[in-house]
């Protein structure tokens, strides 16, 4: 006979199953929807790169030219990277170091009054960017990606490598 106790532990683990089952899609929705629309910012940054140094120059960020390039790559092409899942903890970590810079840089009104007004802190732009960058590097990119892939690929090889 169940007890009530039977029903809620049952209950709990058909809840914790289906929302690990639901980890990878998550990830992957995550990855398309927020590195796409990163990609694009990079892709502009890159298509107007004299706006974009001029900008830099406005915030005091030495090297701004140098600087502009490098983001707008980082956020273009590493973009495109976190979608596929390819050397996705890396790229989210440099991701991250890049949108604290820029919440630091042009928005530090918000991140100095994050708790008393946080919706300022959650519209800026570096926000979805740096959430989601911050999400795959914790919990990574999921199976549906290329470093899941490869994560299953290398072991092999090593292990044919050594003849086991």
């Amino acid at each position: 006979m169940n007890t009530v106790h039977d029903i809620i532990r049952r209950a709990y683990e058909l809840l914790v199953t289906g929302a690990n089952f639901l980890q990878s899609p998550l990830l992957l929705v995550l990855r398309l929807y927020f590195f796409w629309q990163l990609f694009l910012t990079g892709k502009g940054k890159l298509s107007n790169i004299g706006k974009v140094s001029e900008f830099f120059t406005s915030l005091g960020i030495p090297l701004p030219t140098l600087n502009a390039y490098f983001i707008g790559s980082l956020e273009c092409f590493g973009g495109l990277l976190l979608i596929i899942g390819l050397a996705s903890r890396p790229l989210a970590f440099l991701i991250v170091i890049s949108m604290t810079v820029a919440y630091l840089a042009a928005d530090f009104e918000a991140v100095s009054n994050i708790f008393n007004d946080p919706d300022k802190f959650v519209k800026a732009d570096p926000f979805p960017f740096l959430l989601t960058a911050l999400i795959v590097l914790v919990f990574g990119p999921g199976l549906f990606s290329i470093d899941a892939l490869l994560k299953q690929i290398l072991p092999r090889r090593e292990e044919t490598k050594l003849g086991v």
